[in-house]
C-alpha cells in the first residue's frame, strides 16, 4: 500500500500474520513509514499493509447447539461401539519408549 493511501482510522491487514486493525498512528522511522494498529499496538511497515476490505473473508458460522453435542456424546458413550472397544484393552499404558 502506498504511504499516501493510508489514513488514521483506516482498517488494514498485515497479510503475513493476518493481523487486522485500525490505524491509530503513523510514524517515520529510519526512512520507512510505519502504522500502529489498535489491535496489537505494534508498528507495521505501511508498504506491507493492505486494506482490510480486500482481504476480508467470511468465516463459516457454526450453529450447533451445545445440548445436541452433549446428547450425541452421551449416546456414543452408551453405545455398543465404545463398550466393545473398551473390552479389547488391558488398561495398560504403553509409552512406546
Amino acid at each position: 500500500m502506498a504511504a499516501d493511501e493510508i489514513s488514521l482510522g483506516m482498517r488494514v491487514r498485515y497479510p503475513r500474520t493476518g493481523t487486522t486493525g485500525s490505524v491509530v498512528r503513523i510514524e517515520q522511522v529510519s526512512g520507512n513509514r510505519f502504522a500502529e494498529l489498535d489491535s496489537t499496538h505494534l508498528l507495521y511497515r505501511i508498504d506491507l499493509l493492505i486494506p482490510a476490505e480486500e482481504a476480508h473473508r467470511e468465516k463459516p458460522a457454526i450453529h450447533e447447539d451445545a445440548k445436541e453435542i452433549i446428547r450425541r456424546e452421551r449416546d456414543y458413550a452408551a453405545g455398543l461401539e465404545l463398550q466393545e472397544s473398551l473390552k479389547n484393552i488391558d488398561q495398560s499404558c504403553e509409552g512406546g519408549g
